[in-house]
């Protein structure tokens, strides 16, 4: 073929929110949706849907609550706007909300740089207000992708996961990542691809049962919208172009039934096109781990059969995020600040004991099956996802934050939004990011994040077996220690940036002036030579069964360089 095409890695990785939809999100209710919102284009919902417009059909006709309207809502704006400008301008607005009623004002606003057709081009000046109705609803299919399939589970292809009975709890025996496996993103538009493409014709096109026939034809402005799911490459050239441009390709134009008097493609010609020239996605997780670069990243430890791994795209494109995997680091400390990981959507899979810095600009951070470890995370331009994690402690400033099958977990977050909390969570504590590194603030402009609003301590139950509040709390002040960065960069931050809570600070300065008192009670005890020796052996002594007690020793012994021979390599 002429065209390779291939589904994108975002609005699966970053637009799929990680957990079953609601069913009144389902294929049927969407075609409802679409024939609502053309009829009522004069009011606000086609070609572009308003915030206030989905809010009604989202509340009102589908019985969705405002708060889950909005997750939806946002989730898809920020899968286009990537410029940092309009995040941190996005940001100052809403924290200047004096209430309730203004935020709404504002939300009414909202929307995106509205560049050409499909998404690309030059940005105009301004904001559209709104949301692409069309790529709204093929936004609002994608969530099937984590619908749970009865019929599935029941030939075993899905299994609960060991943790909860819980729908949505499910992944493949391997315990694959949907929103991951670019496999599952290629099998799900195979199989939904009529349904996707009927969810964008035009009324007339279409049957009294609301399906395609064979004489339907597919409008131009549909292909725009499928731009948001299939990019790819003419013949041998490496430049990825959105759908829309391959689309109307002149050696195509035969096999997809383009026709330039009407501007529209045949329904059927189509449909079979995009399945002949779909194929693997070459910036996906799958190609990244059979042909990716490996990192030397992690030391592999001796006596342990796991094997640490870590993998980058080889193949990267300016229009496309790079990927970095990493599984089975384990009993050791892992620093990065580096060129391949700025941008980069980074998945952090079965770590244990270990602690990991990643201290650049990301895109995306997705940590599942990792137990006991700490994870310190540069500022996440999209969102970070916990899932089936035991007893970790994450430190980051990111755009959202979920968590599924997680337990006994710490979550230190400058956040402006609200964290998710999916199902199957219990013992979860969230308490104020409270460290910093000397590049963060410039991190943090890279990527559009900003210290207010900041929404750490509200978290939003989303799944239904969620609703017990029990499953969260607050981390006491009085549990709440400053966290330490231990090494030296270049850059101009000096303390966490935004500050802390008043409760969290001030017990912070209580505990500094308890310090004090005793140092200057050692230095007014008049103590010998010898004494001060013995005394001083005597609190070392002590510390150093605090730091075998508390597990901080491992921590300390990991951060010594390791021999010259098993040095962490660069990249």
């Amino acid at each position: 073929a002429p065209v390779r095409l291939w589904v994108k890695t975002e609005p699966f990785l970053v637009g799929a929110l990680p957990a079953p939809p609601p069913a009144r999100l389902g294929p049927h209710y969407l075609r409802k949706m679409a024939a609502y919102a053309r009829a009522r284009a004069a009011e606000g919902c086609f070609p572009r849907l308003s915030w206030p417009r989905w809010r009604h059909i989202a509340c009102g006709k589908l019985q969705l609550g405002r708060g889950l309207a909005w997750l939806y809502f946002e989730l898809f704006l920020s899968l286009l706007r990537r410029d940092p400008s309009r995040l941190l301008e996005w940001a100052e607005t809403e924290a200047g909300c004096a209430d309730a009623d203004e935020l709404e004002q504002e939300r009414s606003k909202a929307g995106e740089p509205h560049p050409g057709p499909g998404g690309r081009g030059r940005a105009l000046p301004g904001l559209t207000p709104g949301v692409d109705t069309l790529q709204f609803l093929l936004f609002l299919y994608v969530q099937q992708v984590n619908k749970v399939s009865l019929r599935r589970s029941l030939i075993g292809e899905e299994w609960p996961s060991p943790r909860t009975k819980a729908p949505g709890l499910t992944g493949k025996p391997s315990g694959e990542n949907k929103n991951w496996n670019d496999q599952d993103h290629r099998a799900f538009v195979q199989s939904h691809l009529s349904d996707m493409l009927e969810l964008l014709l035009e009324p007339e096109q279409l049957s009294a049962s609301s399906h395609s026939t064979r004489s339907s034809l597919v409008s131009y402005e549909a292909i725009c919208a499928l731009s948001f799911l299939f990019e790819g490459t003419m013949s041998k050239s490496r430049t990825v172009r959105p759908l829309h441009e391959l689309a109307l390709w002149q050696p195509c134009h035969r096999q997809n039934g383009y026709s330039k008097l009407s501007r529209t493609f045949s329904f059927p010609r189509l449909e079979s096109w995009l399945r002949s020239c779909l194929t693997t996605n070459p910036f996906g997780m799958t190609a990244c781990l059979k042909s990716g670069k490996k990192l030397a990243w992690a030391q592999q430890v001796e006596g342990t059969t796991r094997r640490a791994k870590i993998a980058c795209n080889t193949r990267v494109a300016p229009e496309v995020f790079p990927m970095v995997i990493m599984s089975q680091v384990y009993k050791q400390t892992l620093a990065k600040s580096s060129d391949t990981l700025v941008g980069a959507h980074v998945r952090i899979h079965r770590c244990n004991e270990s602690f990991v810095y990643l201290l650049s600009p990301l895109r995306s951070v997705t940590i599942e099956k990792c137990q006991n470890s700490t994870f310190v995370l540069g500022p996440v331009q999209a969102s970070v996802h916990v899932h089936s994690c035991d007893n970790v402690r994450v430190i980051v400033v990111c755009h959202r934050l979920s968590l599924a099958a997680t337990a006994g977990s710490a979550f230190y977050i400058l956040t402006p939004t609200q964290p998710l909390i999916l199902s199957g969570n219990r013992a979860i504590s969230f308490a104020p990011f409270h460290t910093h590194y000397p590049m963060l603030e410039d991190h943090m402009a890279q990527v559009g994040l900003a210290t207010l609003p900041n929404h750490w301590d509200s978290p939003m139950l989303v799944c239904k077996e969620s609703s017990d509040t029990g499953v969260f709390s607050l981390l006491p002040p009085s549990d709440f220690y400053p966290f330490v960065i231990p090494f030296e960069m270049e850059g101009d931050t000096t303390e966490t940036p935004g500050g802390l809570p008043s409760a969290y600070q001030k017990a912070l300065s209580q505990r500094q002036q308890k310090v004090q008192i005793w140092q200057k009670t050692v230095k007014e005890a008049g103590l010998t030579k010898d004494q001060r020796k013995q005394f001083q052996m005597l609190v070392e002594n002590k510390f150093y069964e605090w730091l075998v007690q508390t597990g901080n020793l491992q921590q300390l012994d990991s951060l010594v360089p390791p021999a010259v021979g098993s040095k962490q390599a660069a990249g």
